[in-house]
């Protein structure tokens, strides 16, 4: 390796007169570095350096002035300043892949061309996946499209909803009660629903201030029946909706039992059999809540609401209840069948018009997908 050091020759100037280049030669490169441009270390006026030699005859050592440059390679003869800037405007992984190509192990260049080879396979795939869906635009007309994928939409929803019974002549037997609890299971719920039979206004005050319960919920308890029949079966279907919401918030169930020992065993397993999914993660199997299930939970809660509330309910405190969007709350309701209107003139929503009512009548409306359609159509 050979070295050259070029001063400046305006020795008259009290600044240009330290400038130095160093030029470092091999046989593949060449390097150069100076102690003046913006590439220089900025350390150079701050500090002193020396370099001691040795002499092992004497064990004398001898110290020299020193100056610490940054050497950088220079790549071409004939470089150009549209060169470097062109350099300087790639990415850091294409600078990096520049040096594995000059510098890289054997195994690196392999990768480097292996992963290469599979962004031309992705372009490749992407071309055709354009071209494909170019010729069903124009062969099928982007508005039936349109109109496929939103009943798609519908068709997607409508697998997570309660069964639903298009020939009944009453809006009780449209979704039946015994689909959305089964007679073991509304037993089951003699014991923890308890509470609530017996619950005082005061009770309630104080559970709306700690929330310890939904809004659906608190706003219910109000109005329990006088009858005791009556009053058991709503305080009954009160505390198992209570609970679908509650679940509802959970993503990954870790436990046996996630509402806790107060809640029957069979209603336990009735949530981890109906409303969750198995996922493996961690070389293990877990219970998952994912999105299609919280759609499932959210029309099982519409349901039952439904039955509580004598076939008209408020959308929108379920939708805060669950913590949905509208347009996803909206969109489940109309896949059940239900008409949406505004809550306008009754008593408790003085103070809020931006309610929505859903109403379970006959005969059933026709299914549709507005939300998504809408945003397919802006988006085209």
């Amino acid at each position: 390796m050979r070295f050259t050091v070029y001063r400046s020759r305006d020795a008259a100037h009290p600044r240009k007169k330290h400038r130095r280049i160093l030029v470092s030669e091999t046989e593949r490169l060449s390097y150069v570095g100076n102690n003046f441009s913006s590439g220089a270390m900025k350390c150079d006026s701050l500090c002193r350096y020396f370099v001691g030699v040795l002499d092992k005859d004497t064990g004398q050592m001898e110290v020299y002035n020193a100056e610490i440059f940054n050497m950088q390679p220079l790549l071409s003869d004939n470089l150009v300043p549209d060169d470097t800037k062109d350099y300087q405007n790639k990415s850091y992984r294409e600078k990096m892949d520049l040096c594995i190509e000059a510098f890289g192990t054997s195994k690196q260049k392999r990768a480097l061309n292996s992963r290469r080879m599979n962004a031309v396979g992705s372009d490749i795939f992407k071309a055709a996946v354009t071209k494909a869906a170019a010729n069903i635009i124009d062969a099928k007309g982007v508005t039936a499209l349109i109109q496929d994928v939103a009943q798609d939409d519908v068709q997607n929803i409508s697998t997570f909803l309660p069964p639903c019974n298009e020939d009944a002549d009453k809006p009780e037997n449209v979704y039946k009660f015994e689909d959305i609890l089964s007679p073991a299971e509304y037993e089951a719920l003699r014991i923890p629903a308890a509470a609530f039979v017996n619950i005082t206004p005061e009770e309630i005050t104080k559970k709306t201030q700690d929330r310890s319960h939904c809004c659906f919920v608190l706003e219910e308890l109000k109005f329990l029946p006088a009858n005791e029949k009556s009053r058991d079966h709503k305080a009954r279907c009160l505390w198992f909706l209570d609970t679908l919401v509650k679940f509802s918030y959970q993503k990954v169930i870790k436990t046996k039992y996630p509402m806790g020992p107060e809640c029957p065993q069979i209603i336990s397993k009735k949530l981890m059999r109906n409303f969750t999914s198995l996922t493996y993660n961690n070389s293990s199997v877990q219970n998952l809540i994912s999105a299609s299930m919280k759609a499932k939970i959210t029309a099982y809660v519409i349901a039952l609401a439904l039955h509580i509330n004598n076939f008209q309910i408020d959308l929108t405190i379920l939708q805060n209840d669950l913590k949905l969007k509208e347009s996803r709350m909206m969109d489940i309701a109309k896949a059940m069948r239900l008409k949406v209107s505004k809550a306008k003139g009754l008593p408790e929503l003085e103070n809020d018009q931006n309610h929505k009512l859903g109403t379970l009548s006959l005969p059933l409306p026709m299914q549709k997908a507005s939300g998504n359609q809408r945003k397919r159509k802006k988006m085209n």
